[in-house]
């Protein structure tokens, strides 16, 4: 099996490798990989691979290499599992590899989560694999694209108006050039009786892309901090930089009423121990509004309602979004070194097909 390691200390170091296949013991399944998305979600991966616990998914065996997840469809090409059978496709969360031995158990429903020891402990949305059926690649690739960013956004929206925008007048959004912020944009939008204004912040060249996405009230760049008004705000940062917050939360001050960290694609800009003024900033966690809402509404809706605001955004993104397909898993070194750089195109989204 062909893989791809990362250096855990060096996110940017990679390294192709193959190791031999091992026999399946009883009770596992191999899924061989077809296809899978590569976005900044993933370098967010890779940073945060310790402190979230992303390295621990998929062990490498070797020191200091990890391997980073990423969403795709993958076929099951061998079972020694009684409830799962050849051919079976699942989307879900894989390495950046060739094939992948799960030990599933499959619900009433279908569903498929790998209960695997080592993934016993780990947020259980990562475990759940979803059968597919003959979907076409074009869908894949659209799926592994935006479907995890895009619950996170609605997770991210959700959230806020659980918390009665924590009585801010404006939602800030940082990186608003990113899938995630995108979709945090829209969902907010959606609130026709909203009392908040939508700003996204992002950078010079890319502020044109978002503002014609219409998404904001405003669009500002990151030297442009001083124009944001002065009113009771929250900012959502999905990049993690350091002088951007810190630039933020200085001419805030005391109105800054909540600064959530989603996400670290600036992570070589990334410095917690940088000192902020006002409130000190608070991890967002997806998978805990997830359980928070199970069970405030019960199984299944708040499946159902991010399968539907999904799908609302997805439906458009023919218009914002040119899906390049690179052939082979090496393929995916270049794309990642540009995503870890931080010189992906927004309006550009990659994938890697392996069959």
């Amino acid at each position: 099996m062909h893989r791809i390691l990362v250096d855990q200390q060096k996110i940017t170091k990679t390294t192709p490798d193959e190791v031999a296949d091992r026999a399946l013991e009883p009770g596992e399944a191999r899924l061989a990989l077809e296809s899978f998305a590569l976005t900044a979600n993933n370098v967010t991966y890779a940073a945060s691979g310790f402190a979230i616990g992303y390295w621990k998914f998929f062990p490498t065996g070797v020191e200091g290499q990890g391997l980073v997840p990423v969403w795709g469809v993958a076929k099951l090409v061998e079972s020694r599992a009684d409830d799962l059978t050849e051919g079976t496709r699942l989307y879900g969360f894989y390495p950046m590899a060739e094939s992948l031995i799960i030990t599933p158990e499959v619900s009433s429903r279908g569903n498929v989560t790998d209960v695997a020891a080592h993934r016993k402990d780990l947020p259980a949305v990562y475990n759940s694999y979803i059968p597919v059926g003959d979907t076409t690649p074009e869908q894949d690739h659209l799926r592994a694209l935006l479907q995890p960013l895009l619950a996170t956004s609605y997770l991210l929206a959700d959230w806020l108006e659980d918390n009665g925008i924590f009585g801010a007048e404006q939602v800030i959004v940082g990186s608003a050039s990113s899938k995630t912020g995108l979709g945090l944009c829209k969902y907010l939008a959606e609130n026709a009786g909203r009392g908040f204004r939508i700003v996204g912040l992002t950078s010079s060249r890319n502020k044109a892309f978002v503002e014609r996405l219409g998404a904001c009230d405003s669009v500002l760049t990151y030297d442009e901090i001083d124009r944001i008004a002065k009113v009771p705000s929250v900012y959502v940062d999905m990049a993690g930089n350091a002088e951007v917050k810190a630039a933020l939360h200085a001419h805030l001050k005391d109105q800054m009423k909540h600064s959530a960290a989603v996400g670290i694609s600036h992570w070589d800009r990334f410095n917690p121990a940088v000192e902020l003024e006002g409130v000190k900033p608070q991890f967002f966690f997806a998978p805990a509004q997830i359980a928070k809402r199970r069970e405030d509404w019960g199984p299944g809706e708040i499946d159902r309602r991010i399968g539907e605001a999904f799908m609302r955004v997805a439906s458009e993104a023919s218009g914002w979004l040119d899906v390049k397909v690179h052939q082979g898993l090496e393929s995916a070194l270049e794309v990642y070194a540009a995503l870890a750089s931080g010189q992906a195109n927004p309006q550009e989204g990659h994938v890697i097909r392996i069959a």
